[in-house]
């Protein structure tokens, strides 16, 4: 995690990493009530990648739309 961390530039961490973080926490501690730390923890990892993977996919398709000046 500390690799990946320090191969992000400050850009990708404040548009990317740190808003799916947020989104992942409020879901998480809002509608994940299961009764077990390591049941919770496994649904905010996975909410956590996914909500990532979503910020990813936008992204890619945003630069694909030509930009009209």
């Amino acid at each position: 995690m500390n690799r990946i961390l320090k191969k992000l530039t400050f850009w990708e961490i404040t548009l990317e990493f740190i808003p799916s973080l947020g989104i992942s926490l409020l879901i998480a501690e809002s509608f994940y009530k299961l009764g077990s730390f390591a049941f919770e923890c496994i649904a905010f990892l996975a909410t956590w990648y996914f909500i990532g993977y979503v910020i990813d996919k936008l992204k890619i398709i945003s630069n694909a739309i030509p930009k009209n000046n």
